[in-house]
């Protein structure tokens, strides 16, 4: 049992040191931080403290067997050599789950084929045609992890089974709720261990506000799970891990409010649920309030910390998105006074909305949405003033922020990844795609992308076909601003705008959208634009209709 092994822990992007420090708080060795994962050593009561108490781990894995492949045959001869009845016997059912990075194995699911060919041909050719592993893809006995990085191949068994995200609290849902690794994450990246007050104002299904709860009143995540898939392993200690199951020793009262509010009374309905499911509900004050009804009466202290995942306008919107971020920003800044604001958000525009400059901008991913996790220090008078008299937006010695010229080297090659791969691959910090992507990618050091690569969220030469209206030189935002402004329901901004200047630009059907062309543009002076005659309103319908509309 004191046996030493590797392990590694899967997480989120911009979580891996997090995940780091937990895993050190537990007496793990050899921690490594890489990217979305953490190398770590241990023995069999790691493994299992790991699964149990880790808030910001996905899944652990144990590495049995490396090797190199540089073709499908060499995969699944390789594979085939290994011995596998040291971790699978006839009676058992396995399942393969396969991350490949690779330009020789660029189709993860033939590479699953290829290493379930072999784990069944071995059995067969030892035991007879029909004596074989049998294959489960769900609730498996033997969880198989395959991970390609080039020609180097790994194969681990996943401890883990079902992500960890899935703690076993949650008993209902809004439309988008945020992942609990993540939500526990972003609490801890903060700093807050529930020493402080705790608020989260637009709290949706309360996934914030159970994390902070568990967080503090130390609670481990895993007291909710039903089943690890290192049960069902033939060395599996099942007094080790009852032993490590009842032992609340470290459990402890929570002293600070942690209070959540949301605009919509169902959804605080499902928080009240999920809270009371995880044993949490006296810890949590729930109220149905809009982020704009908040006043300095219903604030705990002088100071806290507030964390919360706002709309973003995908798969929840609201019919005046810039209002609401102006909400926030008011709120916090004329409410929360000598608070910490943690915000996680997709779209630049909106961050600039809130009206506050950010001391921290993490690059996250919230599912497939390329995010920014972003802190407000909110002070109270102006900034000029702040900075007098001590205070500090930026922290000495933090590393976490991620600027948008550091992500990328100046000429950093893009991987290529496999075939409807591209929302879900991953990438090293050096490969990250910016958060406000614009024209300026050339002065920025950046790459083009091809169609299949972009998103929503970038802001490329293609914006005629995602139906955006052409801009001349002085209305140019790094985010995307554009005359169809009025079009898409945001407000107008001034025009102190600095110009940008470009020396070639691929001419254009209208000679009026010729930007960046001195002779184009000289010919044009004294001359009105001739506009085309209407035939119809110009403004699609976004779906929703203002009070008053017929």
């Amino acid at each position: 049992m004191n046996d030493t092994f590797e392990m590694v822990a899967k997480t989120f992007q911009g979580l891996e040191d997090v995940l780091a420090e937990e895993l050190r708080g537990l007496g793990a060795a050899d921690i490594r931080a890489g990217r979305r994962m953490v190398a770590f050593s241990g023995d069999l009561e790691m493994l299992y403290r790991a699964n149990f108490c880790c808030r910001t781990a996905l899944r652990i894995l144990k590495p049995f067997y490396k090797f190199t492949a540089c073709d499908a045959d060499e995969l699944y001869d390789k594979a085939k050599a290994f011995d596998w009845s040291k971790i699978l016997s006839i009676s058992k059912t396995f399942s393969i789950d396969t991350v490949a990075y690779s330009d020789e194995f660029s189709h993860s699911r033939f590479v699953t084929y290829r290493i379930k060919d072999a784990i069944v041909d071995w059995f067969k050719d030892r035991y007879g045609e029909d004596k074989r592993p049998g294959v489960r893809l769900q609730d498996a006995d033997v969880m198989v992890n395959v991970h390609i990085a080039g020609t180097d191949v790994t194969l681990s068994l996943d401890s883990s089974g079902e992500s960890l995200h899935k703690r076993g609290y949650r008993v209902a849902q809004t439309e988008a709720p945020i992942n609990e690794v993540l939500a526990a994450g972003i609490i801890l990246r903060s700093g807050w261990r529930g020493d402080t007050p705790f608020v989260d104002p637009m709290c949706g299904s309360g996934t914030f506000l159970c994390e902070a709860a568990l967080i503090a009143a130390n609670i481990a995540p895993g007291i909710f799970r039903k089943h690890f898939a290192f049960e069902s392993w033939p060395d599996f200690d099942g007094d080790l891990f009852d032993k490590i199951y009842n032992d609340d020793s470290a459990e402890r009262e929570v002293t600070v409010p942690i209070i959540g509010a949301d605009i919509s009374p169902k959804a605080i309905d499902i928080a009240a649920a999920n809270l009371k499911n995880a044993g949490v509900a006296r810890h949590v004050s729930l109220n149905v309030r809009p982020i704009a009804r908040w006043t300095e009466d219903e604030v705990p202290a002088e100071t806290g910390v507030i964390v919360t995942n706002p709309p973003y306008g995908e798969r929840i919107s609201a019919p005046d998105m810039e209002g609401l971020y102006t909400s926030i920003g008011s709120t916090l800044k004329h409410v929360f006074r000598g608070w910490h604001a943690w915000i996680i958000g997709y779209r630049d525009e909106h961050f600039r909305n809130i009206g506050l400059a950010a001391s921290k901008k993490i690059a996250m991913f919230n599912g497939s949405l390329e995010c920014e996790l972003r802190e407000y220090v909110i002070f109270e008078g102006d900034k000029k003033t702040f900075l007098a008299s001590g205070g500090k937006l930026k922290h000495d010695n933090d590393d976490t922020t991620t600027r948008k010229d550091e992500r990328r080297p100046a000429g950093g090659a893009r991987r290529t990844f496999a075939p409807g791969k591209e929302r879900t691959a991953r990438r090293d910090d050096k490969e990250r795609r910016t958060f406000g992507r614009d024209d300026n990618r050339e002065r920025r050091g950046f790459g083009r992308r091809d169609d299949k690569e972009r998103k929503p969220f970038g802001r490329d030469d293609s914006r005629e076909r995602r139906g955006f209206g052409r801009r001349d030189d002085k209305e140019r935002k790094p985010f995307g601003r554009d005359d169809s402004r009025e079009r898409r329901g945001f407000g107008r901004r001034d025009d102190n705008r600095a110009p940008e200047s470009r020396e070639t630009q691929a001419p254009s059907e209208n000679p009026l959208a010729m930007r960046r062309n001195p002779a184009a543009l000289r010919s044009l002076i004294g001359r009105q634009p001739a506009l085309p005659p209407s035939e119809g309103p110009i403004i699609r319908s976004r779906g929703w209709k203002k009070k008053g509309d017929k």
